[in-house]
């Protein structure tokens, strides 16, 4: 009788120079095998002939994949910090955070199959990404090489900032990217003494379901519970509405709910109460980059306790203006909004405990 496939775990790694592909722990890929070679006709990685895959049963892959994924839902089920949006802004967020919070369980939840947002390209389509300085503060931390030209450098390919980030990203091992995965709505809490609003985690869904409420009943959704949730979901017009901005729209309520205003005209923040019947939105303006940068990065903050609002997100929200293909704003009011998220965290956390 035939011995059981082996199982993921059974696999035996061996460390070796170079990459190679193990079967029953036997070196099969050599991808130093150019090195010291002349002739490139002598150069082989490998013996095609006899080279052959680890046997495994259909079922073993079936299982490696959803105990580890079950695993993580239940995992971040309660997290510490949610991130709506995996692109720069949330990107950068999450990498600002988890590095320097290393214990905070932070979970990112992207709608779209592939993270990355609008930054795996610059503008019209073209490959070369333009970030106006200080941006390049950013890319020097993850070692992102470009071009200076003075007062904005360039990264020849904006997929090899994404790239790069993501990987660094996904790397930390508090970090859970959810992708594919669409936030529906917000969990909200009241102060018992205030009445003032609190966000306190992101309602959740596959995105698949999520584009098909129309077309098939009850779907319900899923939760997961935070202290913080920074939202980065961008502007209108993504395939996915500024998420946390119209469900604001909707659950503020003028007689009990403040929230931080912020004047894109001159960058001041003030806590006011919501008049008139709801919270309007400000809506997206047109482009005027020496504008919006700067607005977007001063205008990152902590709007409603437990909610902070980041990327182009905050234009909907504030009415500022968009500032096409310049990167900088997206990556540095990621990284405020996780400077945000450190200086509000042991607050929320206190109040959610309390409320629990």
């Amino acid at each position: 009788m035939a011995p059981p496939p082996p199982t993921l775990t059974q696999t035996e790694t061996v460390a070796s120079q170079g990459f190679t592909l193990l079967v029953s722990g036997t070196p099969q890929i050599n991808m130093q095998a150019s090195a010291g070679v002349t002739n490139s006709a002598d150069v082989h990685f490998a013996d095609w002939n006899s080279f052959k895959f680890a046997p495994i049963r259909e079922s073993v892959v079936s299982r490696a994949m959803t105990k580890r994924y079950f695993a993580d839902m239940d995992k971040y089920a309660e997290s510490d910090v949610v991130i709506i949006g995996g692109g720069s802004a949330g990107l950068s967020a999450a990498y600002t955070l988890a590095k320097s919070r290393p214990d905070l369980k932070i979970a990112i939840v992207e709608a779209s199959v592939a993270p990355g947002g609008g930054c795996w390209l610059g503008g019209q389509l073209f490959s070369a990404m333009v970030v106006r300085k200080p941006g390049n503060d950013f890319l020097d931390e993850i070692d992102v090489p470009y071009e200076d030209e003075g007062d904005y450098v360039v990264v020849r390919h904006a997929a090899l900032f994404m790239s790069t980030l993501m990987s660094k990203v996904l790397s930390f091992p508090n970090v859970k990217l959810f992708n594919a995965t669409t936030a529906e709505d917000l969990i909200t809490r009241r102060d018992e003494t205030t009445g003032q609003l609190r966000i306190a985690g992101v309602v959740t869904n596959w995105t698949l379901v999520a584009l098909n409420h129309h077309t098939q009943c009850c779907m319900d959704p899923n939760v997961i519970n935070a202290n913080i949730v920074i939202s980065t979901s961008g502007h209108d017009g993504l395939g996915f509405p500024a998420t946390s901005a119209h469900v604001l729209e909707k659950v503020v309520d003028p007689a009990t709910d403040s929230i931080v205003k912020f004047d894109s005209l001159t960058h001041d923040t003030q806590e006011e109460k919501v008049t008139g019947n709801s919270l309007k939105l400000g809506g997206m303006r047109g482009l005027d980059m020496n504008r919006a940068e700067d607005s977007i990065v001063k205008g990152t903050r902590e709007v409603i306790p437990g909610l902070i609002i980041g990327g182009m997100e905050l234009a909907e929200l504030d009415g500022s203006n968009r500032m096409g293909p310049t990167f900088g704003a997206m990556l540095l009011s990621g990284v405020k909004a996780a400077e945000s998220a450190l200086h509000a965290y042991e607050l929320r956390k206190k109040e959610n405990a309390l409320s629990n």
